[in-house]
């Protein structure tokens, strides 16, 4: 996967993940790869809801780790 910038959220609770990468996903251009890092669990139910609320597109979710890591593609 390309990806074009990557936030790291780590150490944060809700809702900053949510509002960093709100802010981080305006810097990419439409169709490009935002890849998130958090720690906090809420986090995934979080950018779930907002990736379809906001039409942006969660391409994939890693759980591996103790670091949650989610793909973004910028929708329009």
């Amino acid at each position: 996967m390309n990806v074009t910038k990557t936030l790291d959220a780590t150490g944060l609770a809700c809702p900053m993940p949510i509002v960093k990468t709100k802010k981080a996903i305006k810097d990419i251009e439409t169709g490009e790869v935002l890849e998130v890092h958090a720690t906090d669990q809420g986090a995934k139910s979080d950018l779930s809801a907002w990736t379809k609320s906001s039409g942006h597109e969660l391409l994939e979710t890693d759980e591996s780790s103790e670091v949650l890591k989610f793909w973004i593609k910028k929708g329009e």
